[in-house]
């Protein structure tokens, strides 16, 4: 698992000005095999709180533990990253190589893997990500989605038993995002790799097995997607919204409609509806 453990951290002021603290006590534990979203505003703290799941920032206090390991080991840096990935907002910032296979094969390559078992990876990760075919193209040649699915076979090729992706579809069309959140739900579902998703669409958040949202550095609610999504008004204090089937019931029922708080897929909200208007 990934524990979080009284965590503190503020990022350290320039020329004399004070630092801007972001946690200053929060504990969460990502269960190993689970799949999770991190809901917020801007400034909660998303991206700071991923960042510390792999020791790209340390704690100012409190502790983060991975698989047993205390990031703030210096000795545990290498083996928390091979346990840990990382997949950014922008795949353009993480590809490196002008040919598919050789930018997957680069993570495994700096971990020391032999060659024949690196061969073995890229294909296997490509495969996984439904880019197998792709392996001899030019990375600048593929669409944002594309692009993002490289950038995630690059990290499945490390073989990690966790995979934080930081706002990936952020910069993608629709299509894009459909393409990488069935390739991360499917890693999770049929791989057993543990997703953190952190984003700002209500949508993908829904497809997650746990909802967490940060609010000014603390945890504002937690929980399975259909409890934490029920707490509409809650969202709109912190300035978020629910997916938009819940905002829909939510709103009929401020018309005289009794209609649960919890469908999340526009069948189910449509279900709803129908019985209701039956």
């Amino acid at each position: 698992m990934i524990k979080v453990d009284h965590l503190a951290y503020t990022y350290p002021g320039v020329d004399d000005t004070p630092g801007v603290a972001v946690f200053e006590d929060l504990s969460l534990t990502v269960e190993e095999g689970s799949f999770v979203a991190i809901l917020g505003g801007n400034g909660c703290g998303k991206s700071t709180l991923a960042k510390h799941f792999n020791a790209i920032l340390l704690p100012c206090g409190g502790m983060v533990w991975v698989c047993g390991m205390d990031t703030a080991d210096e000795d545990k840096l290498i083996p928390i990253r091979r346990n840990v990935g990382m997949v950014f907002q922008n795949p353009d910032n993480q590809i490196v190589a002008n040919v598919v296979e050789e930018d997957v094969a680069f993570g495994p390559e700096n971990l020391g893997v032999a060659s024949p078992a690196i061969r073995q990876r890229v294909d296997k990760a490509l495969k996984q990500v439904g880019m197998y075919e792709y392996r001899e193209h030019a990375p600048h040649l593929l669409s944002g989605g594309q692009k993002q699915r490289i950038a995630i076979a690059g990290i499945i090729a490390m073989e990690p038993k966790f995979i934080i992706l930081d706002e990936p579809t952020a910069m993608l069309d629709p299509r894009g995002r459909r393409e990488v959140m069935d390739t991360v739900s499917r890693l999770n579902r049929e791989k057993g790799i543990t997703v953190v998703l952190i984003t700002h669409h209500m949508d993908e958040a829904a497809q997650c097995g746990r909802v967490v949202v940060l609010h000014k550095g603390k945890i504002a609610a937690d929980g399975a997607p259909g409890e934490v999504f029920s707490q509409v008004e809650l969202l709109h204090r912190i300035g978020l919204a629910a997916p938009e089937t819940v905002e829909l019931c939510y709103e009929l029922n401020k018309l005289g409609f009794d209609l649960p708080l919890t469908a999340l897929e526009p069948e189910e909200c449509a279900r709803l509806l129908y019985e209701k208007l039956k």
